[in-house]
């Protein structure tokens, strides 16, 4: 029997199975504050943010959608 001290590939990872670390893709400045398009560096989900201000953290507009298989 072989053991891996690595862990699981990001991309066998679910959403709940870890924290996400979230990346900012892009972003835009609207009338409610700042939009983030956000993507997690582990395993590909990504989410929409909202930063109301910029002295405050941004908040999830949006639920998080994990990529397809063949995304990645």
């Amino acid at each position: 029997m072989t053991s891996s001290l690595l862990g699981p590939s990001p991309d066998m990872l679910t959403t709940s199975e870890h924290e996400h670390a979230w990346r900012t893709e892009s972003a835009h400045t609207t009338s409610e504050g700042r939009v983030l398009y956000v993507e997690c560096v582990a395993c590909g989900t990504r989410r929409v943010d909202l930063q109301p201000h910029t002295g405050l953290p941004p908040t999830a507009l949006s639920t998080m959608v994990a990529p397809t298989r063949s995304g990645r």
